[in-house]
């Protein structure tokens, strides 16, 4: 099976990458597997990215990137048989909003974890919105009103964001395995890409995020609703 280099899992840097050159490995209609690519695929409840995959004599509009074994680029259009090498270019203004959602997810879901031992159920992120489904909790106006502004405290200290690799032994000895949800990993993955939020939040995440809190804004939290039992959902948006 094809396997690709993803550029974005590098470093936080790499989370910038907007356009890359890379090699066709495999492709059939309305989909090429490349040996490199900084698209995001759908997983994680991260959208994919959209974009375009240039190439001599024309183009083709990425609408969705799977990762289901091989990673392949579902486009709409036509990729001449005879195309080897192409240049792709991601669609910034989703992409951004996407990393600035992530990264407030992480530090909304470690808030609440402190505050209440509540862990991350769910969550989806969208653009304009996201939702985090938390257990077990119940919200009040006042404790929603007193994460919101933890949580903005944190975005306003400009802290900085890395990504690096650590073995799952010693990640483990330092962070809570709910709070980080450690334990809901394959026993067999040793290795893990953690996301570090200076002093506030470390986590084994394979998403996109910005280099600093500085990037997100403050977020305001736009509903609340029960889910079942001892289990709410939060949702959020963020404003400049």
């Amino acid at each position: 099976m094809p396997e690709t280099e993803m550029l974005y899992m590098r470093d936080i840097e790499a989370n910038y990458i907007r356009q890359f050159d890379a090699r066709v490995l495999e492709k059939g209609p309305g989909w090429a597997v490349l040996d490199r690519t900084a698209f995001y695929p759908l997983g994680g409840g991260q959208p994919s990215d959209t974009g375009l995959l240039t190439f001599h004599g024309g183009q083709v509009r990425v609408r969705e990137v799977q990762k289901k074994g091989a990673v392949r680029h579902l486009f709409d259009g036509e990729m001449p048989p005879t195309v080897d090498n192409v240049s792709g270019t991601i669609d910034w203004a989703p992409r951004h909003a996407h990393m600035r959602m992530h990264t407030a997810q992480h530090i909304l879901s470690g808030v609440v974890f402190d505050m209440f031992k509540a862990r991350t159920v769910g969550n989806q992120i969208h653009a304009d919105h996201s939702r985090i489904d938390f257990a077990p909790v119940e919200f009040t106006d006042e404790r929603a009103a007193d994460v919101e502004k933890t949580v903005n405290g944190i975005m306003a200290r400009n802290v900085p964001v890395t990504i690096g690799e650590e073995d799952r032994s010693e990640i483990e000895k330092r962070v809570c395995t709910e709070r980080a949800n450690l334990d809901l990993l394959p026993k067999s993955v040793h290795r893990l890409r953690i996301v570090r939020i200076g002093d506030i939040d470390e986590c084994p995440c394979a998403g996109t995020h910005v280099r600093n809190t500085s990037e997100i804004g403050m977020m305001k939290i736009i509903k609340r609703e029960n889910k079942g039992k001892d289990r709410e959902r939060i949702t959020y948006m963020l404003e400049k």
